[in-house]
């Protein structure tokens, strides 16, 4: 007599839980696209997603949650990066290697990328969610950059003008790439475009950090001006 299938479930692996993960964000997607993000529930982004309410909130725990990049795995990576960075490491240097961990969550799948750009500019919510993580990780930046400069001139003003230099450079390029609809062609150039920050940090005392405050206010106000 034939014995019963047994079928794993999904969540039961890192792949599982990854491929259930995908799913969901991808429902998320095509259902705020399609039905708008007000008209769309938690239970409608489980059903087509295949999985049941629990499930979902084993993941998220909100629609809004559905449709951002992982923040939480980036975030903990680049304190990781920091707390493993050799003391020797420049600190221009280790800052971007820190920040380019992040395009991971985009480029490892493009044309979804594009999809969340599109929401996040439509939707106020998904706009505020967006801000508030762009926050946290400008903190978590200032916050390792001021333990490795410390004993630095002015420190606590280099950890915060790095960290929002960082942070701003690293959006500006992600949202120029992600409008010209995310090509894969590009992210070589996307990345170059971020590096190009690490001439304008203030990591050598001679700099003149307050003229370095300055520029950075200017261009995070011009960035702000063309997203609006």
């Amino acid at each position: 007599m034939s014995q019963p299938v047994v079928r794993a479930r999904r969540g039961r692996s890192a792949a599982g839980r990854a491929e259930v993960r995908r799913d969901l964000v991808a429902a998320a997607v095509q259902l705020f696209r399609s039905q708008g993000y007000e008209d769309t529930t938690v239970d409608d982004i489980a059903a087509a997603a295949g999985v049941g309410r629990r499930t979902f909130f084993r993941y998220f725990r909100s629609k809004e949650d559905a449709i951002s990049p992982d923040h939480e795995t980036a975030l903990t990576r680049i304190a990781e990066i920091f707390a493993t960075a050799h003391p020797t490491e420049p600190t221009g240097g280790l800052a971007l290697r820190a920040g380019e961990t992040v395009f991971d969550l985009y480029t490892d799948d493009p044309g979804l990328s594009v999809e969340r750009f599109a929401l996040i500019r439509e939707v106020p919510a998904l706009r505020d969610r967006e801000s508030a993580s762009v926050d946290h990780y400008r903190r978590l930046f200032t916050r390792n950059l001021r333990g490795r400069l410390a004993d630095t001139p002015d420190g606590d003003l280099r950890a915060a003008v790095i960290g929002a230099a960082v942070v701003a450079a690293h959006n500006l390029a992600l949202r120029a790439w992600l409008a010209a609809g995310a090509p894969v062609s590009g992210i070589d150039a996307l990345r170059a475009r971020f590096r190009a920050v690490a001439g304008m940090l203030p990591v050598e005392p001679a700099r003149d950090l307050h003229a370095v405050a300055e520029r950075l206010e200017a261009a995070v106000g011009r960035l702000e001006r063309a997203d609006t």
